[in-house]
């Protein structure tokens, strides 16, 4: 009898215990991808000539939007009837979990649209810029999400399928079946993503050439990979079963259109010139003649 090549996942997702707190990896996913977030926004800060309290404006703004947006995303478009009969279990249920990458894009869309008022920045420059943070954020996180054993994949007889004995819906409805990871596909995607990001933006300075380019090839590449896998996922909550389309990729397609419509608008427009950086002045020296 043939057996199939799998990997067992037994990974601890606590890190430590304060008394009755577990300290995660997830948890600690999300602030390492707010920091990597907030310093590649304070070096395009530096390299444009911008005043340093930019930086310091965007991660409250956007940590503020990630945060709220994605936890009110979590509650309202996953189970919207028992939070609001509850309000108060938004923020008392908090260190439970709950966190929807869709509320977090619309979270940090409108705390970009202040941080942008506030600042007097374009808010097509602020949009550019931060999708190389979220790109690499998005990553982590789903790094986090395979250190919490969830929202992985359907059965398969892949080589690379893992199986999440810790997990109960795993254990439940697919043991002894290996899954696939669909976390790590999700962040190779992101990872994808953020590496043509950082090569537009260092590479061909399309933030300043293209205004609105990188903002709408970071959606897209976020969001239709999104669609895509989750074809290949199991249902995250019991009204998603039977459903054409499931919750995610539903949420998804506002986001894709999107993309779509800032790429054709910026490949349309004229290219932007790029302003040239003007050195220090030099005095010329003045020769004297000899006596």
């Amino acid at each position: 009898m043939l057996h199939t090549l799998s990997v067992v996942w037994d990974f601890d997702p606590v890190m430590f215990r304060i008394g009755s707190l577990d300290i995660r990896y997830y948890g600690l996913m999300w602030a390492v991808a707010i920091l990597i977030a907030a310093k590649f926004f304070d070096n395009f800060v530096k390299r444009e000539g911008l005043s340093p309290a930019v930086s310091e404006s965007i991660f409250l703004y956007g940590t503020l939007g990630t945060i709220i947006g994605s936890r009110l995303g979590h509650c309202l478009f996953y189970d919207p009837a028992y939070y609001l009969a509850q309000p108060w279990t938004i923020l008392t249920e908090f260190r439970d979990g709950g966190m929807a990458s869709h509320g977090a894009a619309i979270g940090i869309l409108v705390g970009l649209w202040l941080f942008s008022r506030k600042n007097k920045l374009p808010y097509l420059w602020s949009l550019d810029r931060i999708l190389i943070g979220v790109t690499i954020g998005g990553a982590l996180v789903r790094f986090g999400n395979l250190c919490n054993s969830e929202i992985f994949g359907t059965a398969t007889t892949l080589p690379w399928g893992f199986e999440f004995v810790r997990s109960a819906k795993w254990v439940n409805e697919f043991a002894p079946a290996a899954v696939h990871p669909t976390q790590i596909y999700e962040a190779l995607c992101y990872l994808v993503d953020f590496f043509v990001l950082l090569w537009m933006y260092y590479g061909r300075d399309y933030a300043r050439r293209r205004p609105g380019l990188m903002f709408g090839v970071g959606l897209m590449g976020i969001f239709l990979s999104r669609f895509v896998l989750e074809l290949i996922k199991t249902e995250q909550e019991a009204f998603e079963v039977g459903m054409t389309l499931n919750m995610g990729q539903w949420l998804s397609i506002p986001f894709i259109l999107l993309a779509g419509v800032t790429i054709y608008w910026a490949l349309k427009r004229p290219e932007q010139p790029i302003p040239v950086e003007k050195g220090p002045r030099m005095t010329p020296k003045v020769k004297t003649k000899k006596r």
